[in-house]
């Protein structure tokens, strides 16, 4: 009998789990066996019914999952690297591709322009904001590095913050900040286990501890463990007390229902190839209207200095990219971002309550629903360390076929991301839970 161990090996899978665990992509995947053609029938109507009524309704969450293209090779619950276009998505891009690459430089100075303000527009709409107040961006990383190296209001002296949750890169870019400017940094834990108001007594704690913060750096959605903060109110709680807030939204838009008004800060930072599922190498940034002039304009640039676009320049970025964003979020709007939501939390849920019945796993990310959307992370009880959690991630792909990521920088210990998508069903959630039972007996 062919076991699963064995067919991931013959697949190709097993062999390159180190390059897939650290999330590069690994030779000899290629060929993987792949799962049934996509659906390119249009999507059947939701069934009525509240958002979290539908979130349970098998057969329509079925067709869903029909309009994505999903590999056999492995259980893929890690979506949050980047969201896997619909079938619907990557027609219209493949489309877009072959347009420009028919009408080439042609296209680029006569017609592009136009289909990029209706990209932007249409964005714009979908995130509650004006076009003049967002920029499209490579990625989230590309657009909060603009938002942080050329923020303004950081003088000697003065204090720039962020916390062990927040992105590496982005904690990088608080770091170049300040030692650009003659600043200090600040930095604080998100403390384990979570609560809405154990994570406003921590921002407000350090925010009070270092009265000349200037600057603070707050994630949405977190990457590390999923936990989604308040940001409204920790914004408010920072500008009371002279901070600017940056808020890096990558994980945010699709995943979670959202308006950027609602988060209440000036500054985000997003991107479009995760969770709305637009193709890979499109992000933005928004700057609200009336704090354009706390961003520097991108280094070098001379034109249209009162616009938005002179805060990054990119360079020749992928037409065909940019135009398949609008393709992205009529698909999105197909499935309704309320019921979306309420699908990724019943695939979250499944799993993550029968697994805080094992002993010897520690769920790291709250129920609260106003704390969580499609990503948890868990650890072994007791191991926070590297080499433990890159094992639980290992083993979780080469003995039970099921793909997940190992996530450093949390204070109290690494661990491992579980990211389910629309794909993914509640089959899956139970194939997690038994593999967690065996890897927790050891």
């Amino acid at each position: 009998m062919t076991t699963r161990r064995e067919f991931l090996r013959r697949a190709g899978v097993a062999s390159a789990a180190p390059l897939l665990l650290s999330g590069c992509e690994a030779p000899g995947t290629a060929g993987a066996p792949e799962g049934p053609a996509p659906s390119s029938l249009p999507l059947p109507a939701p069934p009525s019914g509240a958002p979290a009524q539908v979130a349970s309704d098998e057969n329509w969450w079925r067709e869903v999952a029909a309009r994505y293209a999903v590999t056999d090779a492995v259980t893929n619950m890690e979506a949050g690297f980047f969201g896997m276009m619909a079938s619907p998505v990557l027609a219209a891009y493949h489309a877009h591709i072959d347009r420009v690459n028919r009408a080439s430089s042609y296209y680029a100075r006569t017609e592009y322009g136009a289909d990029a303000r209706a990209a932007r527009e249409r964005t714009a709409q979908a995130l509650g904001v004006d076009a003049g107040e967002i920029a499209f961006t490579r990625n989230a990383t590309e657009a909060l590095q603009a938002l942080i190296l050329q923020f303004r209001g950081v003088e000697a002296g003065d204090t720039v913050m962020y916390a062990d949750l927040d992105y590496p890169a982005m904690q990088q870019a608080m770091n170049a900040l300040a030692e650009r400017r003659g600043a200090e940094v600040a930095t604080f834990d998100i403390p384990e286990p979570a609560s809405r108001d154990g994570l406003l007594a921590a921002y407000e704690a350090a925010l009070d501890a270092h009265p000349r913060t200037r600057l603070l750096l707050v994630t949405h959605a977190n990457n590390k463990t999923g936990l989604v903060h308040p940001v409204r109110e920790i914004t408010a709680m920072a500008e009371a007390r002279g901070a600017e807030v940056i808020v890096d939204a990558a994980h945010s838009f699709g995943q979670l229902p959202l308006a950027l008004p609602d988060l209440g800060a000036a500054f985000v930072g997003v991107n479009l190839h995760k969770w709305v599922g637009a193709p890979v190498g499109v992000g933005l940034f928004y700057i609200r209207a009336d704090r354009l002039d706390a961003i520097a304009p991108a280094p070098g640039e001379a034109s249209a200095l009162d616009r938005i676009d002179s805060r990054v320049h990119t360079g020749t970025t992928s037409f065909p990219a940019i135009l398949t964003v609008p393709d992205a979020l009529d698909f999105q709007d197909s499935i309704g971002v309320e019921r979306k939501a309420a699908r990724l939390r019943y695939l979250r849920d499944a799993w993550v309550g029968p697994a805080r019945e094992i002993d010897g796993v520690d769920i790291l990310t709250p129920d609260d629903p106003d704390l969580v959307g499609a990503i948890t992370s868990f650890r072994l009880r007791g191991d926070g360390s590297r080499e433990g959690n890159l094992e639980v991630a290992r083993r979780l792909l080469e003995e039970h076929g099921i793909f997940t990521v190992y996530r450093t920088g949390v204070a109290a210990g690494d661990c491992v991301r579980v990211t389910p998508s629309l794909y993914n069903t509640p089959a899956d959630a139970e194939r997690l839970v038994e593999a967690l039972a065996v890897l927790a007996r050891g």
